[in-house]
């Protein structure tokens, strides 16, 4: 089963979302703004993809940090920020089950639901 990770009303989002209906693609939603996000799942992530993909910090969620949390980031800091805010973490990502995918790229979905 594919899921969905992210925010409902992010615009992001809402492209990845027409993206997979348009394209016939069977998935579960998960808002961690509203579910919220484990953090065995989280660090899992990390350990795949690197914290510096997963952190969002062009959001404003991370801009309004205090200056002294934005300073010494490492994994363990940035799974605190992101299990505190999931906002601020990348959206989307798609989980393929065997695969991930952060942020949406048609041609990246494309290449990865081929077949």
């Amino acid at each position: 089963m594919i899921t969905l990770y992210g925010i409902k009303a992010c615009d992001t989002m809402k492209k990845a979302r027409a993206w997979l209906d348009a394209h016939g693609v069977a998935y579960a939603f998960h808002d961690y703004k509203t579910a919220g996000i484990d953090r065995a799942r989280l660090e899992s992530w990390v350990a795949e993809m690197g914290w510096e993909t997963l952190l969002n910090r062009a959001g404003t969620s991370f801009r309004r940090l205090p200056e002294a949390d934005k300073q010494g980031l490492d994994a363990p800091r940035a799974v605190a920020l992101m299990l505190a805010q999931p906002s601020m973490i990348k959206r989307p990502v798609l989980d393929m089950g065997a695969a991930r995918i952060v942020g949406f790229k048609p041609d990246l979905y494309a290449d990865a639901l081929a077949g």
